[in-house]
């Protein structure tokens, strides 16, 4: 009934929200601002303390949030604002955990290649107890097969936190193209794009944390653990959709396998890119198991799952599109995966 009170006109609510020094995990605040922002640089720079995330010290513990993106806010409505912004010391130098400026360099170095990208986010259902969501408590659910894209309460959980979380993607202007439930009980998947060079982890990062935000309503908590549950269950990737302007026009297909031949040639780079802590999370997902390729191997197919880049089966029949890169693990920084495949695929770098 509070949120139902009038708030005065000239009075907006906006969320700063952040990465912090984890690399993986959201932090967010509020302030009040007397008009509606347009733009994120109508809005000032902010700051917190640092020593309590992991990026700074004690003895000089202001870190300064930069706006860079604004999205609506659907928890508060109205013309209230999510403010998503880079985490920079004092001087405007980003953090170490502020992978967003290098990735948006990159991107205008290569923005006549027209990069789209799209992420398939994985990710597990958890009660506050850390116990998968809807497993039993002592035990386990049936092996893996009637879960996937499932439909009934014997074969989905949480489903109540999946469209509320879609609705809210969609009130707040973030990029969420679809949804399902994945291979493992629990697990879900939403997928965001296409976008456009720095809009694809901008995209996903909201996308995240309104995923946190919705399931904090519901008493669930969400985790992007790339092997939440070892043993016979399928880990949680973030499958990113590629491809460059001549990709997508026709007999593009040449270009898709020059650039799948360069990411062979660059495949240790990408896989220390590709999870927060260089590559040891993706080692417990990327077994040559469970839909995955392994880590130590390079490889790529049309239709194969079992690759580390899939060329999906309607682009191979077409010529042209895009391509599939598996490695990413759930918990990626979308900002490296994005900056990694134009730097090796457009800029050709190398080493």
């Amino acid at each position: 009934r509070y949120l139902a009170l009038p708030q005065p006109e000239d009075k907006v609510q906006c969320m700063y929200i952040w990465i912090d020094g984890s690399g993986e995990n959201l932090r967010a605040k509020t302030r009040t601002v007397e008009t509606v922002p347009k733009d994120p640089k109508d809005l000032p720079i902010w700051n917190f303390d640092g020593s309590s995330t992991g990026q700074a010290e004690g003895q000089n513990s202001d870190v300064m949030l930069h706006p860079v993106a604004l999205f609506s806010d659907p928890f508060r409505g109205g013309s209230n604002k999510l403010v998503l912004c880079e985490t920079c010391g004092h001087d405007g130098e980003p953090l170490p955990s502020n992978k967003r400026r290098t990735c948006q360099q990159v991107m205008e170095q290569a923005k006549e290649f027209k990069p789209w990208f799209g992420i398939e986010q994985e990710y597990t259902m958890l009660d506050t107890d850390g116990h998968p969501f809807g497993w039993p408590k002592n035990g386990f659910p049936g092996p893996q097969g009637p879960y996937y894209t499932g439909v009934g309460a014997r074969n989905v959980y949480g489903r109540d936190v999946v469209e509320s979380h879609y609705r809210a993607c969609m009130y707040a202007g973030v990029k969420i193209a679809g949804t399902n439930a994945e291979v493992m009980p629990a697990q879900w998947e939403f997928q965001v794009g296409p976008c456009e060079g720095i809009d694809m982890g901008d995209h996903l990062w909201l996308g995240r944390f309104l995923l946190h935000r919705v399931a904090e309503d519901f008493g669930v908590a969400v985790s992007f653990d790339p092997k939440p549950m070892p043993g016979d269950w399928n880990g949680a990737g973030a499958h990113t959709n590629f491809s460059t302007l001549q990709m997508r026009q026709p007999e593009g297909m040449k270009a898709i396998i020059e650039g799948i031949e360069r990411l062979g040639k660059r495949h240790a780079a990408h896989i220390r890119a590709y999870d927060p802590h260089g590559g040891a999370d993706n080692k417990r997902r990327l077994t040559g198991l469970h839909e995955t390729s392994s880590i130590d191997d390079f490889s790529y197919g049309v239709a194969h799952r079992g690759c580390s880049i899939r060329i999906p089966r309607q682009c191979s029949d077409d010529g042209c599109g895009y391509l599939e890169d598996r490695r990413p693990a759930s918990n990626c920084d979308p900002y490296c995966v994005t900056e990694m495949l134009v730097r090796t695929v457009c800029l050709n770098e190398s080493g």
